[in-house]
């Protein structure tokens, strides 16, 4: 091995309008064409010249092998239909308005899954679901799983201010983690989501950016404490775009509740037997959590000896602005210089390939053309791209 294969587990794509209405169940085309002719679009800015990039095969592959990487986990990007603004970060529809919406992710993942298919070994393409019905959320499961989506599903987040879904630990859920366990469909989480509703007021954004990790972050305690794991222990879960650093931490200090809780009291709280789980939280984590440690920084990248060397994948974001695009081998320069090689295959491709079902073999001949050379990777980086807008750059 002279070059890195690079699996980016975290990347964006999404149809154009023109793809989605002729994806969508054709009962819903003359709604569609209502909410098109009055939506507009926050995320035109961003997007102009590039939005291509969501879809274009020629554009994207030839972008991306310019940066080194042959493959992508594909998460959700542009607006479906009936969306009031991109699916990351779109709150949970209301009952009123569950029907169009679900027409419209469903118009997206039967986009996604013939997309995908074009490029199959290079693409494992990411389902959303609601969850205000768990039986129509089955259906998308076994959709993604019928249609090839490698990737999974993209578990949404529950905002503490919506009270019409339940919250991820319910019970209620446990068909729907029985059915992921079953057909071993990934189960993903993305930063983004959950944050409440903060109303009309100008600081509203910036409280959004301070808190929304915070929110993003708490599905995995809920699934850790909710049990989960402990009552379908083959069920796979990530969490992406979430930083990495602050798992272990956590981690310690569930398990430190865990250890109180075994001695019948934390404080003045008592605790039954029954309510403390059989084993630690982080064996749980241990036994069926990964990380997508998008564009990490050095400080990201060293929390993977923590969170263990086959739980953490990297990733790049492409095509985001905050994608370490057209950046990514002085990205890697900067966080993983002077990483064992076989190591850092693993954190760069091995981990993701295991999860997701990518075969290195088929990918071995595209990395051995365009991938980093193992000696321009071990060589720190002296200095920061002047275009570089990643934060792998900007934070410690």
């Amino acid at each position: 091995m002279d070059r890195y294969t690079l699996i980016s587990a975290d990347c964006h794509a999404g149809g154009s309008m023109e793809m989605y209405r002729e994806h969508l169940d054709p009962a819903y085309l003359d709604a569609f064409e209502r909410w098109r002719g009055a939506y507009s679009n926050p995320f035109r800015d961003l997007q102009r010249g590039g939005r291509t990039r969501n879809w274009d095969n020629e554009r994207r592959i030839r972008e991306q092998e310019s940066d080194g990487v042959v493959a992508e986990v594909v998460f959700p990007n542009t607006v479906p239909p009936f969306f009031p603004t991109g699916a990351l970060v779109a709150r949970p529809p209301r009952p009123e308005e569950l029907e169009l919406r679900l027409a419209g992710i469903r118009a997206h993942n039967r986009w996604l899954a013939a997309w995908c298919a074009e490029h199959p070994a290079r693409r494992a393409g990411i389902a959303q679901l609601f969850l205000n019905d768990v039986d129509e959320a089955i259906a998308d499961v076994r959709f993604a799983h019928a249609h090839g989506l490698r990737g999974g599903v993209l578990l949404p987040a529950v905002p503490p201010d919506v009270d019409w879904i339940k919250p991820l630990y319910a019970p209620d859920y446990d068909p729907l983690w029985a059915v992921c366990e079953e057909l071993d469909v990934v189960v993903n989480h993305h930063s983004g989501g959950g944050s409440p509703d903060y109303g009309p007021y100008p600081v509203a954004g910036v409280l959004w950016i301070a808190e929304t990790t915070f929110f993003s972050r708490r599905a995995l305690t809920h699934l850790i404490l909710g049990g989960v794991f402990e009552r379908f222990p083959g069920l796979r879960f990530v969490v992406t775009e979430q930083g990495a650093s602050w798992i272990p931490p956590l981690l310690a200090q569930l398990d430190g509740f865990h250890a109180q809780m075994k001695t019948g009291r934390i404080g003045e709280l008592k605790y039954t037997p029954d309510q403390v789980l059989p084993l630690a939280p982080s064996d749980y984590f241990a036994g069926n959590c990964w990380v997508g440690a998008s564009f990490p920084s050095p400080v990201e990248a060293a929390s993977r000896h923590g969170i263990g060397l086959d739980r953490f994948m990297w990733g790049s974001d492409y095509p985001h602005h905050e994608s370490t695009y057209p950046y990514t081998r002085e990205g890697l320069r900067r966080s993983f210089a002077g990483t064992d090689p076989s190591e850092l295959q693993q954190v760069l491709a091995g981990n993701a390939a295991k999860v997701y079902g990518f075969d290195l073999e088929a990918l071995a001949p595209i990395a051995a053309r365009v991938g980093p050379r193992l000696d321009e990777l071990a060589t720190p980086l002296d200095a920061i791209p002047s275009g570089a807008t990643s934060p792998a750059f900007f934070r410690p």
